[in-house]
Order: structure tokens, then sequence, then C-alpha cells
């Protein structure tokens, strides 16, 4: 077996902001954590650990090498939210009631800067953040987050304990982004959140198999490649930012546009049963798709 897989029950410490962008205003959220995100969060919890008592980690080639290393020797699923009852985890999914959804899990903190000479607001810069909240907003109950990691065999990353210690998302300056990673790590079954997927070992590569009817569609957990896929829902171009000091322009955070591909967003349905390759940053493709 050249994979195994893992679950990962983080609980949110502190507000959680995944970009997904703006409105007036508004910085809205998305109501779970990307592949990307985590992606990121890894790099840069191995890259400073690795950097420790060696001199500061400011060099964004060590993120990259270290990106690339994750990319080879880990990949993961999206995570989403979830309440626990007694000892098991309830996954709030998003669609089948995004009003309710938002009622319970989402709610937002407005921000302004300040323009001290005049002592008022600052013109033009009132800005509100949408942010999935540590605790439930109806009964108060702690927030989780539940995804699962695939480990290829031969793995050497210590990924383990930089799980311990990751922030995710925006606003971590203010603090935002905070997670307790507390459930061990260790190999589950092959089931994945509780029977709506279930993970394939393909040997290069992890892949997952959707069980779906016309009557009891399945729905895509991840950003899903869209280019001939048989699945309705919302699609979306895949786009991040990146930070390559090594580039010769838009060297500076955030400055690199990076694009992966246009995608249904999670919540598209497929009537029929398919299987997925999970690829970089945690996307699928349909493995229909893929070259012989």
């Amino acid at each position: 077996m050249a994979w195994q897989v893992h679950q990962i029950v983080f609980r949110l410490r502190s507000p959680l902001h995944i970009g997904c962008g703006k409105v007036g205003n508004l910085q809205r959220t998305r109501p779970y954590v990307t592949g990307r995100v985590l992606w990121g969060a890894l790099t840069m919890r191995l890259t400073r650990d690795a950097a420790n008592g060696h001199g500061s980690a400011t060099d964004s080639q060590e993120y990259l090498k270290y990106g690339e290393k994750v990319h080879l020797s880990l990949a993961y699923t999206y995570f989403y939210p979830a309440t626990k009852s007694g000892a098991d985890y309830q996954i709030a999914w998003p669609w089948p009631d995004e009003g309710q959804f938002r009622r319970r899990f989402l709610t937002s903190y407005s921000g302004t800067a300040l323009s001290y000479p005049q002592q008022s607001a600052a013109t033009g810069m009132l800005r509100e953040v949408e942010f999935i909240t540590p605790r439930t907003l109806d009964k108060g109950e702690p927030v989780f987050l539940i995804g699962y990691v695939f480990e290829r065999d031969g793995c050497e990353l210590e990924w383990r304990a930089a799980c311990k210690r990751l922030q995710l998302g925006g606003e971590r300056g203010y603090g935002w982004g905070q997670v307790e990673l507390i459930e061990p790590i260790q190999p589950v079954s092959n089931d994945l959140f509780d029977g709506k997927a279930t993970f394939i070992d393909m040997g290069d590569q992890p892949a997952i198999s959707l069980p779906a009817t016309e009557s009891l569609p399945g729905h895509l957990l991840a950003h899903t490649v869209a280019t001939n896929l048989p699945a309705h829902g919302e699609v979306e171009p895949l786009v991040g930012r990146e930070w390559r000091s090594h580039n010769s322009r838009n060297r500076y955070a955030g400055q690199h546009v990076e694009y992966s591909s246009a995608c249904f967003a999670p919540g598209g349905k497929v009537i029929q049963q398919a299987d997925f390759a999970v690829e970089k940053l945690g996307m699928w493709r349909w493995l229909d798709n893929l070259e012989p």
C-alpha cells in the first residue's frame, strides 16, 4: 500500500477567515478550509521549524522547497466545520441549507483604519471581515474542523508535529486561524466523511470514489476540474496569491497570482458513481479525464 489515510480533527480556537472575494466592504469567507490553505500552513510551519536555530526564514525559495516536499509526500481533503455530540462528530455541510449554516457558523467583524490628526476613521478604509466562529452562534458549542491527510510510504516530513502548531487562513496577525489538534493522528479505514466518500490507493497518487445515484446525488467535497465532468453546480476559477521573492517581477508577498483551473466548487452534484484523483492543493480530477 503506497498511501495511508489519517483523519485530522482540529478544534477552532479563534475566528477563521478563508478568503472568498469581496463584496463592497465585506471580505467574504469560504465555509470550509481549502487544500491550498492547508498546504500553505504546513509549508510555513515546516520551513520555519527547519530554520529554527539557523537564522530567519525569509527566503521564499526555502518555502518553495518545502512546499514541493509537501506535494510529493502528502495529499489531503478539504476540512469542514463540525460539532460534537458525545464521542461523535457531526460535520456541518454548507450546501443542504446555506441559510441555516450561516446562522450557526458565520458572522463578521467590522473595523477601520484611523486618521489620527482628525481623530476619526480614515476615508474609504471601513472594512468588514466574515469568519467561521470558534463556537456556534445558536448554542455556543465548540466548532471543530475535520478532514483527512494521505501520507505516502517513506514520507520523512515531520507533518504530525507541524499539525500541532498550525495557523490557518487570513488575518493571522490579529490572532485568527488558531487551531488545536485534539485527536491522535492515526491511520483510519478507507471510508471518509461518514461514508460520503471512499479512499482508493492508486499507488502513484490517492483517489476518492463518490457513491451517487439520480435519487441520491453525491456532492463534490473539493474543487474539481470542470473539463468534461458530468456534474452540475457552481463553477469558478481557482486562483491563489503566493510569495515568490526570487521572481524578477511580482516578488513580494501576495503579488504572484497562481492560476490552477476552472473548477466545480465543493457542493456540486454528480448523479452517478465517479472516481477522482486527488491532485496538488487537494483538487480533484475525474479519473476518466486522466491521460492514459
